[in-house]
């Protein structure tokens, strides 16, 4: 059975951010993570990609049902989810389907802001990560640089990457529908990391009044003077939310920041005035019972989505020529990973041709007396060159043939006609990335619906 590439995982698409925030891994646990799905038996390689809006595990195994079974009681397990309940928010992808996932996740295709730069990153990330766990090897070490290459081309052929609707300005956008403009409100930020510095040049931009605060003060105070506003301790967290109108929240804390009795406090202190919070982080940073609060609405990440995907059919276009290179990157790197098997074979095919002719000459050579070393030579020469001519049209076929999709078929004809595989003569074999001969028809499909 041929290696082979996999794929399971949950995102945004399948997913809630209940769900998702389960499986986020912090960054200072990735390690760790990644051995450990690595330890799963059966597994030749792994790279796992975690970001807010998605976890996927990359694997290459010999046995793909079982590989794929693995992977998903893995995911359950760490999401602390029965198998079945966790079975309709994942998805699995093998071979061709595999590759084309992830080309498409990388070329920000399948994020929640569609083009949006950061997934290029996350991406290569996960791929170094791996590398230096030494969990990736020759399919990964293919894969995942070509994902690369074809992401710098969409971002270079279609202009899917200008001016991105982001999760920053949906959240001021909305802030701002929720109260008619900015003017005398202010704005406390909760978090000092990249999507707060975004969201608060995007506030900043429409006037409003910023607060910074974060656990390390260092940070808060860094992000204040970007950006010109004010800075606060973490310490009174209930103190600065009772100051302000909005709060966004963005941090890496693994259990919410803003509970519900800690926003009581504070609304307590604010004698029930408005009060919009933005939760645009996974693990979320705010209790979902804040909402049974007076006075208190909370946006999440899941609710900017849906005004995020109304913004992405002014983008269609962009998007279609961004699918197709996608599509025509995967038949050609899939044409070259053909091509490639061709050279061992036929080097090995040449062997077998040219020890067997040479076999041949020592045999008839050893066993005629008399025959002096020019005669020796012409005996080894004529066989030689026979081989040759019998090489001529299987090779010229194979070189022709072996980026064709038929390819990975003729290479297998030619090894087990002339017994190479058997031999340990070539090392060429399907590619990574072409499905097994026992793939069945839906072996590389969602297990919740098709990719949209």
């Amino acid at each position: 059975m041929s290696v082979d590439l996999h794929l399971v995982g949950v995102s945004h698409k399948t997913a809630p951010v209940a769900v998702r925030e389960k499986l986020v891994i912090v960054p200072e646990l990735a390690d760790e993570a990644l051995r450990r799905v690595g330890a799963l038996s059966g597994l030749r390689e792994v790279a796992v990609v975690s970001t807010c809006n998605r976890v996927e595990i990359y694997a290459v195994a010999s046995d793909g049902a079982a590989a794929l079974r693995l992977l998903s009681d893995h995911l359950a397990q760490r999401a602390q989810m029965a198998p079945a309940d966790m079975a309709p928010h994942l998805y699995s992808r093998r071979a061709r389907e595999a590759l084309h996932h992830l080309f498409r996740v990388t070329a920000s295709l399948d994020s929640l802001v569609l083009g949006e730069p950061q997934i290029l990153g996350q991406v290569k990330d996960a791929y170094d990560l791996a590398v230096r766990c030494g969990t990736a090897g020759a399919v990964l070490g293919i894969c995942f640089p070509g994902a690369f290459r074809v992401a710098r081309r969409v971002r270079r052929d279609t202009a899917i990457a200008r001016s991105p609707v982001s999760v920053s300005s949906v959240a001021v956008d909305l802030a701002r529908q929720v109260f008619g403009g900015f003017e005398g409100r202010n704005v406390l930020l909760v978090g000092a990391g990249k999507m707060s510095d975004l969201a608060a040049r995007a506030f900043r931009s429409h006037g409003a009044s910023l607060t910074v605060t974060n656990r390390t003060l260092e940070r808060a105070k860094e992000l204040a003077a970007r950006i010109g506003c004010l800075h606060h301790p973490f310490e009174d967290l209930a103190g600065a939310i009772a100051r302000a109108d909005i709060v966004l929240a963005s941090t890496g804390a693994r259990v919410p920041v803003l509970t519900r009795e800690l926003v009581a406090q504070a609304q307590r202190a604010r004698r029930g005035r408005r009060l919009f919070l933005i939760d645009i982080a996974v693990p979320r940073d705010v209790e979902p019972r804040c909402t049974d609060l007076e006075g208190v609405y909370l946006a999440d990440i899941d609710d900017l989505q849906k005004v995020i995907a109304d913004n992405r059919d002014g983008r269609r276009g962009e998007a279609d020529r961004a699918e197709a290179i996608v599509e025509e990157e995967v038949v050609r790197f899939l044409d070259g990973q053909r091509g490639r098997k061709v050279g061992p074979t036929i080097a090995a095919l040449r062997a077998r041709f040219l020890g067997t002719a040479e076999g041949v000459a020592e045999k008839w050579s050893s066993s005629t007396p008399g025959l002096s070393e020019r005669q020796r030579r012409a005996y080894f020469e004529m066989a030689t060159e026979i081989a040759k001519k019998l090489l001529h049209d299987p090779s010229v076929a194979l070189k022709a043939r072996g980026a064709a999709a038929e390819g990975p078929a003729l290479v297998q004809a030619v090894e087990t006609l002339f017994g190479l595989a058997e031999a340990g003569a070539t090392g060429a074999q399907l590619s990574a990335v072409e499905p097994a001969a026992d793939e069945g028809d839906d072996g590389g499909r969602d297990k919740k619906a098709a990719e949209g």
